[in-house]
């Protein structure tokens, strides 16, 4: 059996349960300190350094193929795609601009009171880089989740890295050309993070830096950040899919390995109060495992990742998907609106039988950039708000400043921060408050 099921009341729940949340957090201790000497060695000698990694990584010599994709490469891409292909991309670029433009906040202000403004004013970055991955799958959807939202927001110029080792995928390319990047990259790894965030002579510096990766691209991300911002520092992908006496175990099973095929790490649970659902779930796993071309793949993944917890009742596995904090979380229930409000950690949730998870992975609107490994607890989705910034605005009158001045400057005192307190008495000595 790839998947074992597990008793919510057995006495080894759970410390099993909370082994199960941890996510495998030793990889990224495992992989500091090689990342650590990549991004040394690329601040440090730029592209000389890029090209080393490239040939040592990839076995790609980018003095012969050019470290940067050209416009006719671009262009070209889309002379290649299928029509079909292209119509649906198209669509996807459509659904997802419209969905994150809903987002988009505005800068604003407000003068209530008489001789004060108060506001904010919303700025887009200037230059962004986006990570698409590319070693084990090409990912036009990556292009688009994270390039749309930069492009919604304003960003000035919108940078492209992405793994060249096998050539790339015409969609990929096309993709971007259709999204609006400005300047692609034949770069993966942490070497491709480091040139993002600290430039060399070919690759522009940028100051934020999104998309997923591997373990070294994600502890790369982690050792920039500071130098430039980052969306999160992303795991392996996971779903959870929470299912009742209504679900259907084949497309469960269905929805599992639909996660399972990304990669030996991918994370995919079921919780359900339904004995008879688990075990049909389990036996559609080994049915349908046979008929995928990345079976080895799935396989290892729902073995060493995979679970069917069995729970005593609907409102456990609640309780118990909260903990999880899953990235993707399906509601598989007869009434899922009834429990959403139950459900407080998650990053995107699918309600009810007809919403797949690779739904949203590809065209239904909100972003597929989610938060992985529990950290749905605090972060959101990827959004338009990760491309813009924000600056307060602040201005007071002489005679407003006066009406606070004697609550400032006492504030002041009680942190012993007296030139606090002088800065604003020196300007209304003379005063009288409105």
């Amino acid at each position: 059996m790839p998947v074992t099921i597990y008793d919510s009341s057995a006495s080894d729940f759970q410390p099993f349960f909370r082994k199960f949340c941890e996510r495998n957090p030793e990889l990224t201790r495992e992989a500091e300190q090689i990342v650590r000497e990549i991004v040394d060695r690329v601040r440090r000698e730029g592209d000389v350094a890029l090209f080393h990694y490239s040939r040592t990584f990839d076995d790609l010599d980018l003095a012969e193929v050019s470290l940067e994709v050209s416009a006719d490469e671009l262009n070209g891409a889309l002379e290649l795609l299928p029509v079909d292909e292209l119509a649906n991309l198209k669509l996807a670029i459509e659904r997802v601009t419209c969905y994150h433009k809903r987002q988009l906040r505005q800068s604003w202000f407000e003068d209530h009171e008489p001789g004060v403004l108060l506001g904010q004013k919303v700025t887009p970055l200037d230059r962004v880089g986006v990570y698409v991955p590319g070693g084990k799958a090409s990912y036009p959807s990556s292009v688009i989740m994270n390039v749309l939202p930069a492009r919604v927001a304003g960003v000035s110029e919108v940078i492209m890295v992405s793994p060249a080792a096998r050539g790339y995928n015409p969609a990929v390319l096309a993709a971007a050309k259709l999204c609006g990047v400005d300047r692609v990259f034949r770069l993966g790894g942490a070497q491709a993070v480091a040139a993002l965030a600290y430039g060399t002579e070919t690759v522009p510096a940028v100051d934020k830096i999104v998309g997923p990766g591997n373990i070294y691209v994600a502890q790369a991300k982690r050792q920039v950040f500071g130098r430039v911002g980052i969306d999160m520092v992303a795991g392996p992908s996971e779903i959870l899919v929470l299912a009742d006496h209504s679900a259907n175990p084949e497309w469960v099973a269905a929805d599992m390995l639909s996660q399972a095929e990304h990669d030996e790490l991918a994370v995919a649970v079921v919780m359900t109060p339904e004995r008879g659902l688990a075990e049909a779930v389990q036996q559609q796993l080994n049915r349908q495992l046979e008929g995928l071309e990345r079976k080895e793949i799935a396989r290892q993944s729902l073995s060493s990742q995979g679970a069917i917890i069995v729970t005593l009742s609907l409102d456990e596995a609640l309780s118990l998907a909260n903990i999880f904090a899953a990235e993707h979380l399906e509601l598989a229930v007869a009434e899922p609106l009834a429990v959403l409000s139950s459900i407080r950690h998650a990053g995107a949730i699918f309600l009810g039988h007809y919403t797949p998870e690779a739904l949203g992975d590809y065209l239904a609107g909100p972003n597929h950039v989610l938060p992985t490994g529990g950290t749905a607890r605090f972060s959101s989705p990827l959004g338009v708000d990760d491309f813009l910034k924000r600056s307060s605005i602040l201005s007071f009158t002489e005679s407003s400043l006066a009406k606070y001045a004697i609550p400032v400057q006492e504030l002041a005192g009680m942190e012993g921060l007296e030139a606090h307190g002088m800065a604003v008495k020196r300007r209304i000595s003379d005063v009288e408050p409105d």
